[in-house]
């Protein structure tokens, strides 16, 4: 995914021996990094991912469940020895920064709004990194918060293609490791093998781990669900994970499980150790309903087929050929929230 930045960036410095300064929104510029600053060489580096939307009842700007977004960025930075701040201090300020970036997000001036620009959103990458101009491996005295926003565009495209890995050759995460954390170590060591799916025709990699096992992990950088029958007949979302933190706890993977539970309760969701061979014997078998990878930038991204040991193993896509029903449900009930169409504690309006 592709876009362009917009007109301006928020930023706030740190230092061990006075804490936090006072942030700034100031035009979008590039950042005047000392070639020995920590981030370029120990990689102490976190981001997030966020979206904020317009609502099409009242035309506001609005972001989706900001504090899990400040929680994890917490979390990633304590993991790379990066300073904490607080939640609601940086929501605050996410807030603010939405609201000067507001003429990103397309308003017709009513609550009708085109085709073209109904599901209009601007991303958002809060993200912090070490500037301790030192060379040598200890903790950065010094570090900065920045925010900046993208103009991208919304996937609509056909279903994913997958390609399972090969764990025997390489894993995205392992149990001890930084998997659960959004760090940048995490993305740039599978760019290798993300780019041989490519050249294959495959859209993403489907992380497995565990040679013997054949555990599924994640999709590229998105969390992975299957819907299938149980072979006693009933019907199971299932999601690995996140307890060997080989998984990032996906705000969207959070949310689908939260409101399927609440609204389907006849549906079983499990957070559980399956293997791509499962896959396999659940489509050999007529049991498999759907895949899909859901998160930030893919939002909720139905899978087609998956490519597993030199076989193409077809997914059901049963609304016209693009989706399965419980994704697009799924993606319905959050456009509703995250759009303002109806009422819900998820949906924060900027003020």
């Amino acid at each position: 995914m592709t876009g362009s930045t917009t007109d301006h960036m928020l930023t706030v410095t740190w230092s061990n021996s006075t804490g936090w300064g006072a942030p700034a929104i100031v035009p979008y510029a590039p950042l005047p990094l000392d070639p020995s600053a920590t981030v370029l060489h120990y990689a102490n580096e976190c981001f997030e991912g966020m979206k904020a939307y317009r609502s099409k009842r009242t035309g506001k700007i609005r972001v989706f469940r900001p504090d899990l977004n400040a929680k994890r960025l917490n979390m990633s930075a304590d993991r790379i020895a990066l300073p904490s701040f607080d939640n609601d201090e940086f929501v605050a300020l996410l807030c603010a920064f939405a609201a000067v970036e507001e003429r990103w997000l397309a308003w017709s001036g009513n609550a009708t709004m085109s085709d073209t620009d109904e599901n209009d959103f601007l991303y958002l990458r809060p993200m912090m990194i070490g500037t301790t101009p030192r060379l040598g491996l200890s903790k950065p005295n010094d570090a900065m918060l920045l925010i900046i926003a993208s103009k991208l565009p919304s996937w609509h495209s056909r279903p994913l293609r997958l390609l399972a890995s090969s764990p025997e050759e390489s894993v995205r995460a392992w149990p001890g490791g930084f998997g659960y954390a959004k760090v940048g170590a995490n993305y740039g060591p599978t760019l290798k093998t993300q780019s041989h799916a490519s050249s294959l025709g495959y859209d993403q990699v489907l992380w497995l781990f565990d040679a013997d096992k054949r555990l599924v992990t994640e999709a590229g950088g998105a969390n992975f669900f299957v819907v299938w029958r149980t072979e006693d007949g009933r019907v199971e979302f299932v999601t690995a994970p996140l307890e060997f933190g080989t998984v990032l706890d996906g705000v969207t993977r959070r949310s689908v499980m939260e409101l399927v539970r609440e609204r389907m309760p006849e549906i079983s969701v499990s957070e559980r150790h399956f293997s791509v061979d499962e896959i396999v014997a659940a489509v050999d078998s007529g049991r498999i309903i759907e895949a899909f990878a859901c998160g930030t930038a893919f939002f909720i991204a139905p899978v087609g087929e998956i490519g597993i040991s030199g076989r193409d193993v077809k997914i059901p896509l049963k609304v016209e050929g693009k989706s399965g029903e419980y994704a697009r449900t799924a993606r319905r009930w959050l456009e509703e929230i995250m759009y303002g169409e109806i009422e819900h504690a998820w949906g924060v309006e900027v003020n």
